[in-house]
């Protein structure tokens, strides 16, 4: 009788043993984005280089817009509490005007190879940088940079030459990388999808066959905002061809009762949810630093998600012009948000302080992107691909992250995640860092601090095999 019940316990625990479910992935999302049927024939895999380029038309037409602007007046003492500084504006469509080289930045932005590639019907544009020098017995490390909106593959030029050759900026040459920045599909020089339904999984699936295409068949992946879902969902397709996941925003888009629960009681038990010191600093009050603050800087993404065309192509509430028509309104649009989402409080300064942290050459090639390649009608897009199912309905929302993850915390991000929170969704996390200062836009506002979380995080996955680990 004994023996019959060992058994039994025996098998029990062999059939829980070779049933245990393997870790799920997101499906590959396999597209076609392009104009019309997809070909019988096979697509056209070649990579080929790309210039950007100015020319005397696009300029011509860009300055008889920008004279012909129409502005109104700000309200006394609003400086940017009701979106961007009117006179503030002017000063920087003056500058636009007579001082701004858009012939010289397009040289700046030429520094670095450009290529295109067609995946999925649509053309693919991305930047490819390789290291200047590799220190003997060394090899570069693939990395991936994906940005967000109103953002680029601009934003990555400051923080570029510190992964590439670390050395030459007094950073450990331990770990060298091989940079690629592509642009999303509807942004930038990436031609926009052709259909409905192109999301985060479907950029994911993109870049992924991107990165297989340049020979990369294990990587890290970088990004915040969009870039952020973006790699995220990458590391959720291709698990065991990511190295390694850092990311400089760290959303939950579920949220379960214990979440609710220390909302309402983090601030006095921080210890019973997790939470250290600074997460209390950075996240109460929480009416005003979390509630208050999501709906005072969303109403631009409810738009975006619902009615993204309309706003782009006829007068809209945020800068009183069409952004597609309008350069002035497209600048007004977009300055306004490399204001506030890099610190709340310059929202009381009649610059929006945005030339504390930026210089207006750096904003208006960010701008100039956007304009002279017609995308930001394709780029809010991109919001209602993504929200219009729903927030937490999606099969990537439920599904956890297992690859080796870095995030770094940066003080004046929108919205404050929590390791506590974080982990629950990423569930390897081997370095979270709260950083010293910086916002929204890391890479271009603080490209140092951004670097160095790279290397470290880097360097512990390489030291300890991490992503080997998580294969087992």
């Amino acid at each position: 009788m004994l023996l019959e019940i060992f058994l039994i316990l025996g098998a029990i625990i062999i059939y829980f043993l070779l049933s245990k479910k393997k870790e799920e992935t997101l499906p590959f999302k396999e597209g076609w984005w392009g104009k019309g049927q997809k070909p019988d024939t096979e697509e056209d895999t070649t990579i080929r280089p790309f210039k950007v380029e100015a020319t005397e038309e696009e300029l011509s037409d860009l300055f008889r817009r920008l004279d012909q602007a129409r502005f109104t007046e700000p309200l006394e003492d609003s400086c940017f509490h009701y979106g961007i500084n009117l006179a503030y504006l002017r000063k920087v469509v003056s500058y636009w005007k007579n001082e701004f080289n858009w012939k010289k930045q397009v040289e700046v932005l030429n520094k670095y190879p450009h290529f295109k590639t067609k995946i999925q019907g649509i053309d693919i544009h991305f930047v490819h940088i390789k290291p200047p020098r590799l220190p003997e017995g060394q090899s570069a490390k693939p990395l991936l940079m994906v940005h967000g909106w109103p953002g680029s593959f601009y934003e990555f030029y400051k923080i570029i030459p510190l992964l590439t050759d670390p050395a030459s900026h007094g950073l450990s040459s331990e770990h060298v990388f091989e940079v690629i920045c592509p642009s999303i599909p509807g942004y930038g020089f990436s031609e926009a999808p052709h259909k409905k339904g192109f999301d985060s999984v479907s950029a994911a699936s993109v870049f992924y066959e991107l990165m297989l295409r340049l020979g990369f068949h294990e990587f890290y992946a970088q990004g915040g905002d969009w870039g952020w879902l973006i790699c995220t969902n990458l590391a959720q397709i291709a698990p065991n061809h990511l190295k390694g996941l850092h990311l400089n925003l760290a959303s939950v888009t579920n949220m379960g009762f214990t979440h609710l629960l220390s909302i309402l009681l983090g601030r006095y038990l921080p210890g019973l949810f997790g939470f250290q010191e600074e997460d209390v600093r950075r996240m109460f009050p929480f009416l005003k630093k979390g509630l208050y603050r999501i709906l005072a800087e969303s109403g631009y993404a409810h738009i975006q998600a619902t009615r993204p065309d309309t706003v782009v192509k006829f007068p809209s509430s945020f800068s009183g012009c069409g952004l597609n028509d309008s350069p002035v309104g497209l600048a007004a649009y977009i300055l306004e948000k490399f204001s506030v989402w890099t610190n709340p409080e310059f929202c009381n300064l009649v610059d929006g302080g945005l030339e504390r942290k930026f210089n207006l050459d750096d904003l208006l090639t960010n701008i100039m992107i956007y304009w002279v390649s017609g995308c930001i009608i394709s780029s809010m897009r991109f919001y209602k691909e993504n929200m219009q199912k729903g927030i937490g309905t999606q099969k990537h929302e439920k599904l956890t992250v297992q690859v080796p993850t870095g995030i770094a915390s940066f003080p004046n991000e929108v919205m404050h995640t929590p390791q506590a929170w974080a982990q629950k969704k990423y569930t390897n996390i081997v370095s979270f860092h709260f950083m010293p200062r910086g916002g929204h836009f890391a890479a271009l506002e603080e490209p140092e601090l951004l670097a160095e979380d790279i290397l470290q995080f880097v360097g512990k996955v390489e030291k300890e095999q991490l992503w080997t680990k998580k294969r087992k």
